[in-house]
């Protein structure tokens, strides 16, 4: 299944945190956006969990 990583950019930054969705393999396959603290890094994390679980895809090309 993956794991999440929270993340703190090494640029000086108003919004330093983010997190990634790392695969069993070790690749990152999702990249967050940035957030101004580590909570809202973690909340980021929690919205994704709870509302990813989709079997629906939609091809928007």
């Amino acid at each position: 299944m993956g794991h999440y990583e929270v993340r703190k950019s090494d640029k000086q930054t108003d919004q330093p945190w983010y997190f990634v969705l790392v695969a069993n393999n070790h690749e990152i396959i999702a990249t967050s956006e940035m957030y101004a603290s580590k909570q809202g890094a973690l909340n980021g994390i929690k919205s994704v969990r709870a509302n990813a679980p989709s079997e629906e895809v939609r091809d928007r090309s």
